[in-house]
């Protein structure tokens, strides 16, 4: 970040996830047998007769065989995977180029980047930390545990809303560790022994709670984690149905708030901590806050153009309210601001606002705008070409009416319910946008050959991607605070299992409750 003299000072290095031995032999075993497992699998599927199917659908499907496994055995970088899918479809005559490769061009991919350059200045000027410390340090959290535990992943639940789950886990981490921190001191000065925080069930709560509450705050805004923009491209494409980012968060912002409250008493329950109270806590926050020192200027640049793109995004929700989402006035701004154009027009202004001008220093530089997630683009592109070509090819509709007459289920309430669990049992054996890409359209056909509105199940199924907190590689948040040693294997397992289960209930609950009231259902 800048620091009073503008110098650039660098920011805490992203915590790496750290694996036993076993876990590693694991991890190359899955990658050594999907890198084989991927190419055979197309090739069986090649293969073998698929009446119904046209010769491009069955070509489609072995691709997608070969992509879904290398997707979930990760030989290669995910996002390398779905170029090679984009690139097979070319080559074996799926689509020209021009038609599999025009997805990578979609307005979605452009609201990502401009989210993604946003995100990336708030955490060069430590915008992220200072709201974080700020928050922590108020007088009412004080002191007592539950209070730390609850504000703590408040805030990693709130921060997520804007910026990648990955980077509020570990914005929050060091937080986290310096309480744990703090824990540990007060209780060997009580008990004279030196206190582990590795057996510390607070630590435990503490960790697990910064990778949980980050993952799920993702699902408050469009914005907030890939699936979310990943699904709401696809139900706009196939189902015809455009959901504004205002209208999103009517029905997003109460789940979430239902989750989290169920978030914070499981964890509390299941790791009660050692102390009700932590002496000292409230002068590390407060220490940390003050070496940040006052607000420099590109902490006031990057909070200005954040706020900015935030309020065009929720501005026409409130043209909607008050004028209708027919009235002129709601036309003109979504055609000529939509949300894309809105994250771009943030993303510029940081480049535009200085920060030194005589030194002609902005809020952000080229140099650290490049690093942002382009592995997420480019994911995105390669999922949403692969999707298209689905329902062009009508593979989506074949696959839709095999799991209808597999499944059974008939009702829009029943398919919604599938489509939650399926999205969560997905998104614990690969990443969460591999997840959406692979079951959003699945499921959007299948809901268009049951007859039904497609919106209430694909809107499950995107929700559902977000949940996977089993193991620690379902997520990126998981892999970090397992890294720290502080989460027992058994205790994410167990915490998972239990938050999968009530989150997958919750979603459903609360997609069948509000989304009527929001005109979706």
């Amino acid at each position: 970040m800048l620091t009073e003299d503008n110098t650039m000072k660098e920011q805490p290095v992203e915590p790496a996830a750290v694996i036993s031995p076993f876990e590693e032999k694991v991890e190359s075993w899955r990658q050594r047998l999907s890198l084989f497992l991927g190419p055979l699998l197309g090739l069986v599927f090649l293969l073998m007769p698929m009446p119904g199917l046209s010769r491009q659908a069955h070509v489609l499907a072995a691709i997608i065989a070969w992509v879904v496994v290398w997707w979930i055995g990760e030989p290669i970088p995910i996002p390398v995977s779905s170029l090679l899918g984009a690139v097979l479809c070319i080559l074996f005559g799926v689509a020209d180029a021009r038609t599999v490769m025009a997805p990578f061009a979609d307005p979605t991919i452009f609201l990502f980047l401009g989210s993604f350059v946003m995100a990336r200045a708030m955490n060069v000027h430590g915008l992220d930390r200072r709201f974080a410390f700020s928050i922590m340090s108020m007088s009412w959290i004080g002191d007592r545990a539950w209070r730390i535990l609850f504000a703590y992943g408040a805030i990693s639940a709130f921060i997520s809303m804007w910026i990648s789950n990955t980077a509020a886990t570990a914005m929050m981490f060091p937080i986290g560790l310096g309480i744990i921190a703090a824990m540990a001191g007060l209780l060997e000065k009580k008990t004279g022994r030196k206190a582990d925080p590795a057996r510390m069930r607070f630590a435990t709560a503490m960790m697990l709670m910064a990778a949980y509450a980050s993952s799920a705050g993702g699902i408050g805004t469009p914005v907030g984690t890939p699936p979310n923009l990943i699904g709401l491209a696809m139900i706009e494409k196939f189902a015809k149905v455009k959901i504004p980012f205002f209208q999103w968060m009517l029905f997003a912002v109460p789940m979430l708030l239902a989750m989290y409250v169920v978030l914070f008493l499981m964890l509390y329950a299941m790791h009660k901590p050692e102390m009700p109270v932590i002496a000292g806590s409230r002068e590390y926050v407060r220490q940390e806050l003050a070496k940040l020192g006052p607000w420099s200027r590109g902490q006031k640049n990057a909070l200005a153009a954040f706020l900015l793109t935030v309020a065009l995004w929720v501005i026409p929700g409130f043209l909607a309210v008050f004028w209708g989402t027919a009235s002129p006035l709601a036309k003109w701004y979504g055609s000529h601001l939509p949300e894309a154009a809105a994250a771009l027009i943030g993303a510029t202004f940081l480049f535009l606002l200085p920060v030194n001008w005589q030194k002609k220093e902005f809020t952000i530089s080229w140099r650290q705008a490049v690093n942002i997630d382009w592995g997420t683009l480019l994911l995105f592109g390669g999922g949403l070409s692969l999707g298209n070509l689905m329902f062009s090819t009508r593979l989506a509709d074949h696959i839709g009416q095999g799991l209808l007459r597999f499944s059974g289920a008939e009702s829009l309430w029943g398919i919604t319910f599938a489509a939650v669990f399926i999205a969560i049992i997905a998104s614990e054996t690969t990443s969460n946008t591999a997840a959406a890409n692979m079951v959003v359209p699945v499921i959007i056909s299948l809901s268009l050959a049951a007859g039904i509105n497609p919106v209430p199940p694909a809107l499950g199924a995107i929700l559902g991607c977000s949940w996977g907190f089993m193991l620690p590689v379902s997520t990126p948040p998981n892999a970090i605070v397992y890294g720290s040693g502080l989460v027992p294997i058994v205790k994410m397992i167990r915490a998972g299992f239990l938050f999968d289960l009530a989150g997958g209930l919750l979603i459903w609950l609360g997609l069948r409750l509000l989304l009527p009231l929001v005109g979706l259902a």
